[in-house]
């Protein structure tokens, strides 16, 4: 049987429109729509059936009537009224088996996507399509039972057209692989929902003053419900890195939260100073996309008044924070002041430098962050370290190191946690008393 004879048999048994007759053919010819393919199967076969009823073969009547009926073919049908055969209106389908005549609004519910579009700025977009379980299934059924070959799912081909569609209204374009807004459509109950991927913009900070965490800290006793040890706060402290970078972001792009992405992080009363700690700003549903970056960063600046300063704003993809995350091991540099309990002679300071320079350090995790983290016992390496002296017990280091040392401890061992230590190897008790990052060097 060719595709016309299995074309009549479907036509035969069910009411079939224009779209979801073609869809069955999808994959025969080139360039042709599907509602385009239907109309010209169901030309052709009107040809045939003419042909058969100027041979006087009754057979030719029956196909035009499946045609005007279950094939809605107007042709068929001002084809039978020629020739003085009816058509009863009490047999005539009132919808497709398969769509249900979902096709027929295809644009109608385009201008309600788009008119939901319009509330968001964006490059691009892409069409997602919801179905019942039962459509889906009806047309498996369907497609099982006359063995087709050559089709298209009805998810496709909705997709397709509602694509074009909305290409054709918004003046936008669609992109597969990285959309800024996906438009999820169910034909078949009208509903459009909107996923608003977010927007991500990479950075740098600086920390300038003491005593901020990087993210928001939550009372430890209530967890941000808000209690009397936290004066109903619901927070250990005020601000963090991220509340004071957040809420310019929020209000310049109408988004509805953010999260905060870092390479790293420094200890609360630590500066980040030199070029700052890369970071990434996630975005979530935002409504303006477009915005400009030199003024977010000056708002940002200004909102922060000297305790934050953002640098070198550029839009990034998801990616980036892959690559900070993976970049938390590069290498870093660090000032501390150290204080010991005796005095510190001159060559001390060199046996120190000697000691801890190209040096592998073992930490085992620090008592202070072991509610936190795993105990384990990390390796890190220290690159260079420079030994300053300020005062008889007092000294200024300068350490290059592979990023994940725990600086404090490097200076007072932590119990014999970490080794070698300052206060191990020139047995004498030190003590961390002002911690700076100078530098986290590593690019996005």
């Amino acid at each position: 049987m060719g595709f016309l004879g299995k074309a009549l048999e479907m036509l035969q048994k069910y009411p079939l429109c224009d779209h979801c007759l073609g869809r069955q053919f999808a994959l025969l010819g080139y360039n042709i729509e599907n509602a385009e393919r239907g109309r010209i199967i169901k030309s052709a076969l009107t040809l045939k059936a003419h042909a058969l009823v100027l041979s006087k073969n009754q057979e030719g009547v029956r196909i035009l009537k499946v045609l005007a009926t279950n094939g809605f073919f107007q042709n068929a049908a001002e084809l039978l009224h020629k020739i003085k055969r009816r058509v009863s209106h009490k047999s005539l389908p009132k919808k497709c088996f398969l769509c249900e005549n979902k096709f027929e609004e295809i644009e109608k519910v385009a201008n309600k996507v788009a008119e939901n579009l319009g509330a968001y700025e964006y490059r691009n977009f892409l069409v997602g399509i919801e179905l019942p379980v039962k459509i889906e299934e009806r047309e498996d059924e369907f497609k099982a039972e006359f063995d087709v070959k050559y089709g298209e799912n009805m998810r496709g081909e909705f997709g397709r057209l509602y694509g074009k569609a909305l290409v054709e209204l918004t003046g936008k374009k669609i992109e597969y692989s990285k959309p800024d807004i996906v438009a999820i459509v169910n034909p078949m109950t009208r509903d459009v929902r909107l996923q608003i991927n977010p927007l991500y913009v990479a950075g740098n900070y600086k920390k300038m003053v003491r005593g901020i965490p990087q993210s928001k800290w939550l009372c430890s006793s209530c967890r941000g419900k808000g209690c009397e040890k936290c004066n109903w706060t619901g927070k250990m402290y005020m601000e963090s890195v991220e509340e004071l970078i957040e809420k310019p972001f929020l209000e310049e792009t109408g988004g509805i939260k953010v999260a905060f992405h870092a390479s790293g992080r420094e200890d609360i009363d630590a500066r980040m100073l030199g070029k700052g700690r890369p970071f990434v700003i996630e975005i979530a549903q935002p409504k303006r996309r477009f915005i400009d970056l030199k003024k977010l960063e000056t708002a940002v600046n200004t909102h922060a008044k000297g305790k934050i300063l953002i640098s070198d704003l550029r839009f990034v993809d998801k990616s980036v924070i892959q690559k900070l995350k993976k970049g938390e091991a590069s290498q870093k540099k660090y000032r501390v002041i150290v204080e010991f309990e005796n005095e510190v002679a001159d060559e001390e300071l060199r046996l120190l430098e000697e000691k801890l320079e190209n040096t592998v350090i073992k930490q085992r995790t620090p008592l202070r962050v072991l509610h936190r983290r795993a105990d384990l016992t990390r390796e890190k390496y220290i690159y260079e370290v420079k030994v300053k002296k300020l005062s008889p017990k007092k000294v200024e280091m300068k350490i290059r190191c592979q990023g994940g040392l725990y600086v404090k401890e490097l200076v007072t061992g932590d119990e014999g946690r970490t080794t070698p230590s300052v206060s191990e190897i020139l047995k004498n008790r030190a003590k961390p008393i002002k911690l700076d990052v100078l530098n986290v060097n590593m690019k996005c």
